[in-house]
């Protein structure tokens, strides 16, 4: 059952209930070694962390950041500053000191909280630069600390100014003020266009999200979720949020890339992910399947095929399983997919909410046909994460994103623009009364800029209509649905798609490099470095096959005549990412323009 108690005392109520049961499974920074924390030892942590930071003297409604990968530090550090009203700001750990000052300006931040050596040198390196930021505190107890900064504490010695609880009843005196309207926490989007604003986001917003969520995801005291998304994104902070309100455990796992081997080590019954996450587990099985034996890939064939009859076009529809079917499944479920699932790590496997991009329908698809209930949803961070979700045990429809949680009003306006209000909805961007001006109509409707449509009771997305693209002919192409369909190949690891007022559509495409190599060693193609491998007529030639293939669906306008193969990634370092690995089409045009320019040369 969801707690609903405030924030300033989750932690701790929590542990009146659950005790030494476990509540967090972490590793140390550069440990292998798994560990956990009980309900009562994560309440002391937290309460000598509000205590430390009244002693730094941290006022109501100040501000902190948090700097750092996910660690157990940061849930302390938040929920401690929860606990005397603090307002806490997380940055994404790969975030570049431009964007860092500009916040720590924007917020008046006053402490900051670093993780490992990367962010504490970008934090030395700004803090001469920012008037409001007094001290450093570093978590990983390994960071060499500059010798000539006397700012900065490790996380054990700023815990040393809470030991003993020297200002709890100060403590119990703010919970008690602790209200709905306090602002919880400032999440600055880093947009795809335009300059960063911090998202406002109260206790009343997150208290109202997680009613809303219970009420259409079963969470529970018994579930295990793994952290695969940063905590500074507002999908896995609200997730985390709603596991700890159930009493459910939280597993940590700091370095994104090392989450499937985490999984396996850890057996997680449900985790919050990304589409990409699913895109690569879809083309990593893909891959084994077609070096598998003719009788292997016959027999995974056909458990693929029941298990999309039967979680799909059956109960995906609410409709009852034919008794035949339903014996065939549990046969192919334990002889096959459960294999797959096993090599994941997911043998406990319950749930896994997805959101944060489209979810291309072959993917969405083939998780559900291995027996892996995949629940999509729509949000934004000026929602608290959850607009839309499939709910578990009600009918979805593949390539909708869910039905509205409780509480939200919808409206589609012009340009088939949704437009939402509710109580889990943003009062506004923190000191951007002008934006607040546009974003927000007179009617209290929040203007969300994606566009969709509402049938029988489903949401769908049509296209983000920033980023739709007008060719010179008139036509409209949403450039993410044709990047998905190409995402779903092996070969191809990031694709941003030409349109905006050109004649026809092109690609530039980065290739997965790793199977290209096999595939160039395997065909003869010779090559010393990857540049080779882009301009290759072979490679150039089984590529543009592969894509004609990928996009028969789509209407001629929209298929893409010309690509370019580049040996870089996009990186969010050269502006070209969001810190949620979202495109900056911009960027991407201004970096390549004479790639660009060349793929429309007559």
């Amino acid at each position: 059952m969801q707690a609903k108690w405030h924030y300033s005392v989750l932690i701790h109520e929590q542990a009146k209930k659950f005790g030494a049961k476990p509540a967090i499974t972490f590793r140390n920074f550069g440990s292998l070694k798994w560990k956990t924390v009980s309900w009562n030892q994560f309440s002391l942590r937290v309460k000598q962390v509000s205590n430390a930071l009244l002693n730094l003297g941290l006022k109501p409604q100040e501000r902190i950041a948090v700097f750092s990968q996910n660690c157990i530090q940061y849930l302390y550090t938040d929920f401690g500053a929860y606990g005397i009203r603090g307002i806490s700001i997380p940055f994404y750990a790969s975030s570049s000191e431009q964007q860092m000052q500009y916040v720590i300006h924007d917020a008046e931040i006053r402490f900051l909280f670093a993780g490992e050596q990367e962010q504490y040198d970008k934090a030395h390196r700004v803090i001469a630069h920012c008037p409001t930021l007094e001290r450093i505190i570093v978590f990983d107890p390994s960071i060499r600390i500059n010798p000539h900064d006397s700012t900065t504490l490790y996380f054990e010695d700023f815990l040393k100014l809470g030991e003993g609880l020297p200002r709890q009843s100060e403590v119990e005196a703010l919970w008690a003020q602790a209200n709905e309207e306090d602002i919880c926490n400032i999440l600055y989007t880093s947009g795809t266009t335009g300059e960063s604003k911090g998202v406002v986001l109260t206790y009343g917003m997150y208290n109202a999200s997680m009613e809303a969520n219970t009420k259409c995801v079963p969470v529970s005291d018994k579930v295990r979720a793994i952290n695969f998304l940063p905590f500074a994104h507002v999908f896995e902070r609200a997730w985390a949020y709603l596991v700890l309100g159930h009493g459910g455990q939280l597993i940590i796992n700091t370095y994104p890339k090392e989450i499937q081997e985490s999984m396996r080590e850890t057996h997680p019954t449900c985790m919050a992910a990304v589409p990409r996450f699913w895109e690569k587990v879809f083309i990593a099985v893909k891959d084994k399947v077609e070096s598998a034996s003719y009788l292997q890939r016959k027999v995974f064939n056909r458990a693929l095929k029941v298990g999309r009859l039967r979680n799909v076009q059956y109960l995906g529809r609410g409709k009852r399983v034919p008794l035949l079917l339903e014996l065939e499944y549990k046969f192919m479920n334990k002889s096959v997919l459960s294999l797959v699932r096993k090599e994941l790590g997911l043998e406990n496997a319950d749930f896994f909410p997805t959101a944060g991009a489209y979810v291309s329908p072959e993917v969405e698809e083939f998780v559900h046909s291995i027996g892996l209930d995949m629940l999509v949803g729509y949000g934004l961070t000026e929602s608290v994460a959850t607009v839309s979700c499939d709910h578990r045990g009600k009918p979805f429809t593949i390539g909708s994103v869910g039905r509205l949680i409780e509480g939200i009003e919808i409206k589609i306006g012009e340009n088939n623009e949704i437009l939402l209000k509710g109580p889990t909805i943003t009062p506004g961007y923190f000191r951007r009364d002008h934006v607040n001006a546009t974003t927000f109509d007179e009617d209290g409707f929040f203007h969300t800029g994606d566009a969709g449509y509402l049938k029988d009771g489903e949401l769908f997305l049509t296209e983000r209509i920033k980023d739709l693209f007008k060719t010179s002919n008139g036509k409209y192409i949403a450039p993410q649905m044709v990047e998905s369909m190409l995402l779903v190949d092996k070969f191809v690891d990031q694709v941003a798609v030409i349109a905006d007022q050109r004649k026809y559509v092109t690609a530039l495409i980065v290739p997965e490099f790793s199977f290209l190599e096999d595939w160039a060693k395997d065909n003869g193609v010779k090559f010393d470095k990857r540049a080779d491998l882009c301009t290759n007529k072979k490679v150039i030639k089984m590529m543009k096959e592969r894509i004609e293939t990928l996009q028969q669906l789509l209407a001629p306008y929209e298929q893409i005549k010309k690509f370019t193969l580049l040996e870089h990634h996009f990186t969010a370092e050269r502006g070209e990412l969001t810190n949620t690995l979202k495109l900056r089409r911009g960027e991407v045009n201004k970096n390549y323009k004479d790639v660009i320019e060349k793929m429309y040369e007559e």
